[in-house]
C-alpha cells in the first residue's frame, strides 16, 4: 500500500504542475476571441504571469492574502451573474438536470459518448480540493463556501453556456466569454487571470506542503525550507520545488501551447488521483472499525465512476495524457530511489551500533573519564546508542557528565502542542533519552526543543 500511497503523492505532483500552465492558458485565451491578432501573444502572455508568480513564491502569500478572499467572492458572482444571463436565453436547458437525458446519451453514441466522459471530468475538478482544505478551515465553513456560493455559481454558469450554445452555436468554441457583452471582454480576460492565478497559487503552496510532509516521513531528500510568516506554519517556500515546478509549467505551456491540448493530461491526473484516493479509503474505513462489506460496497461504487472515468481519460494518453505519468513517473522514481537507499544506509548502520542498556552495563564496569558539561547526539532509534557517541568513545576515550540521546518523531497528526513537545526519560550513569515530537505539519527545530531540558535540570538556566 506504501507504494500506491507514493504513487498517489506523485500524480499530485503532476497535477500541481498542470495546474498552473492550464488554467493561465484557458483565461489568456480569451483575447482570441476579441482578435484573432492576439493569438500570436497567447502563449508568451501565459509565460510571463507564469514567470512573474513562481517569481513571488519567495515573499510569502501571507501578504496578499486578504486579497484572494474578495477577489474570488467577485468572480464567483460574476460567474453567476453572466450564467444567468446566458440562462434567460433558452431556460429550456435547465432539462439537463434530469439523468435519463445523459443516460439515453450515453446508450446512443456508445463509444462515443464514453471518450466525452473525459472532457465532462473537467467540469468537476477542483472540487477535490475541498477535502484538502477541510484540514485548514473546517467542516462548516467548507459545506457554507460550497453550497451558498462556489456550487449555485458555477452551476448558474454552466447552464448559461449551454443555453448560449443553444441559441448560437457559433460560440462553443469560448462559450464563457461570450455570456457577457463585448465591451467586458478584457476586464473578464483580466479577472479570469487573476482567479486563475490564485487557483495556481494554492496549488504551488500545497505541493510546498506535500514535499515538506514528504522529507519530514522520510520519502524524500531534506530540502530547505523557508517559513515566509513567522505567525502562520502554513506559509512556506521550498526553492528548489518552486525552481522544478516553474521549469516544468513554463515548459508545458511550450510544448503544447493551448488549454485544450493541456486537458488530456489534466484529466488524466485527476481521476488517477481519484481511482487511489478511493482504493485508500477502503483500508482507512477498515482501521476505523468499518465492517469489511460496508467499506467494499460502499468503495465499489465509486471504483465503478473512477474506473470510467480513467478509462475515458486513457483514451487520448497519446494526445498529452502521457505527459501526467511521465511527470508522476520521474517524482515516484525519485522517491522510490531514496528510500531504498536510507533502507540500505539504516541496515548498514544498524550493524555497528549497539544497545543503550548494553553500553550503560559496558560503561558501568569500565567507566571513562567525565568532564563537566552536557553533550546531545542525535539518534533515530530510541534502543539504539548513537554511532556518532560510539566513535566518540572509542577514539577520545571521555564522555560530559550529563548525555542526551536525541530523538525526533514525526507524529501522525499535523500538529503537536508546545506542552507535548519534550518526553525526558532518566537512565543510568548520566544518561538521558530526550524524544522531540512534532507534527507532520510542522518543521522540527531541535535547539529549541533542547532548551525545554532546563525543565528537567539537564542545563543551566539563562
Amino acid at each position: 500500500m506504501t507504494l500506491l500511497e507514493l504513487f498517489g503523492a506523485a500524480l499530485l505532483y503532476g497535477d500541481g504542475t498542470i495546474t498552473p500552465a492550464i488554467s493561465v492558458l484557458s483565461a489568456v485565451e480569451g483575447l482570441r476571441t476579441a482578435t484573432p491578432a492576439f493569438d500570436p501573444f497567447i502563449v508568451p502572455f501565459a509565460v510571463v504571469i507564469l514567470l512573474i508568480l513562481f517569481a513571488l513564491q519567495r515573499r510569502g502569500t501571507s501578504k496578499i492574502g486578504a486579497l484572494f478572499g474578495p477577489t474570488i467572492l467577485v468572480w464567483f458572482a460574476t460567474l453567476g451573474l453572466l450564467g444567468l444571463n446566458g440562462l434567460m436565453r433558452a431556460p429550456a436547458v435547465l432539462r439537463a438536470i434530469d439523468p435519463v437525458h445523459g443516460i439515453n446519451f450515453l446508450i446512443a453514441n456508445r463509444l462515443s459518448g464514453f471518450i466525452i466522459l473525459g472532457p465532462v471530468l473537467l467540469a468537476v475538478t477542483g472540487a477535490e480540493a475541498l477535502y484538502a482544505d477541510m484540514g485548514h478551515f473546517g467542516r462548516r465553513p467548507i459545506r457554507l463556501a460550497w453550497f451558498s456560493v462556489a456550487l449555485p455559481a458555477l452551476l448558474l454558469n454552466y447552464f448559461g453556456q449551454g443555453a448560449l450554445v443553444l441559441t448560437n452555436p457559433t460560440t462553443a468554441i469560448h462559450p464563457f466569454y461570450g455570456l457577457g457583452p463585448q465591451w467586458a471582454l478584457y476586464p473578464m480576460v483580466v479577472l479570469a487571470t487573476t482567479a486563475t492565478v490564485i487557483a495556481s497559487q494554492a496549488v504551488i503552496s500545497g505541493v510546498f506542503s506535500l514535499t515538506r510532509q514528504a522529507v519530514q516521513l522520510g520519502q524524500l531528500p531534506r530540502v530547505r525550507v523557508i517559513q515566509t510568516d513567522p505567525e502562520q506554519i502554513g506559509q512556506i517556500y521550498v526553492p528548489v520545488a518552486n525552481r522544478l515546478l516553474m521549469i516544468a509549467t513554463v515548459a508545458l505551456v511550450l510544448s503544447f501551447r493551448s488549454s485544450n491540448n493541456l486537458a488530456s493530461a489534466y484529466g488524466l491526473a485527476v481521476s488517477g488521483e481519484m481511482l487511489i484516493t478511493t482504493i485508500l479509503a477502503f483500508f482507512v474505513a477498515l482501521r476505523w472499525g468499518w465492517p469489511r462489506a460496508a467499506a467494499a460496497a460502499l468503495c465499489a461504487i465509486f471504483l465503478i465512476v473512477d474506473v470510467t472515468l480513467l478509462g475515458a481519460n486513457l483514451v487520448k494518453f497519446v494526445d498529452g495524457g502521457w505527459c501526467t505519468l511521465v511527470i508522476a513517473v520521474i517524482v515516484f522514481t525519485v522517491i522510490e530511489i531514496w528510500r531504498s537507499g536510507m533502507q540500505g544506509l539504516r541496515a548498514v548502520t544498524r550493524e555497528n551500533r549497539e544497545p543503550t542498556e548494553k553500553l550503560l552495563m559496558r560503561l558501568a564496569k569500565d567507566p571513562p573519564a567525565r568532564i563537566p558539561g552536557t553533550a546531545g547526539f542525535m539518534t533515530s532509534n530510541t534502543s539504539e546508542t548513537p554511532v556518532l557517541l560510539l566513535h566518540h568513545l572509542e577514539h577520545n576515550r571521555v564522555l560530559h557528565e550529563r548525555v542526551i540521546l536525541v530523538t525526533v518523531v514525526t507524529e501522525d497528526k499535523p500538529r503537536v502542542m508546545s506542552g507535548d513537545r519534550l518526553e525526558v526519560e532518566k537512565l543510568n550513569l548520566g544518561f538521558h533519552r530526550a524524544i522531540a515530537r512534532y507534527g507532520f505539519m510542522q518543521t522540527p527545530n531541535v535547539p529549541v526543543a533542547l532548551r525545554l531540558c532546563e525543565r528537567f535540570g539537564l542545563l543551566p538556566r539563562t
